[in-house]
């Protein structure tokens, strides 16, 4: 499955739950080029899915991990709560779960 497929899946399983939409792919950042694979901006929460975590991918790579950190240190600079998850977290339920408990508690 495609990065798409699990934002998609996970937003249309957020909405069934009567969690408002999110943006997709949403740029946070005034100056630099940083996207949230999902994001609520005027709650300022944000969330990441991670893909690739056991065969290297990009962000389990030095130098994709370095960039990483420089974007979510921005994020939480700029008042953001940014939630990270794994592709195989979406697929088994467990970011839908946290997420809910997230926006239940606002």
């Amino acid at each position: 499955m495609a990065k798409l497929d699990y934002q998609l899946k996970l937003a249309n399983s957020l909405v069934l739950r009567s969690i408002p939409s999110p943006a997709f792919e949403y740029e946070f950042h005034p100056k630099r080029d940083w996207r949230f694979d999902l994001a609520w901006p005027d709650l300022l929460i944000a969330v990441e899915i991670d893909g690739a975590v056991w065969s290297l991918g990009r962000h389990t790579r030095g130098s994709g991990f370095i960039e990483d950190c420089k974007k979510l240190n921005e994020a939480a600079r700029l008042g953001y709560k940014v939630f990270r998850f794994t592709t195989h977290q979406v697929a088994q339920g467990y970011a839908l779960v946290y997420l809910t408990q997230v926006f239940n508690e606002l």
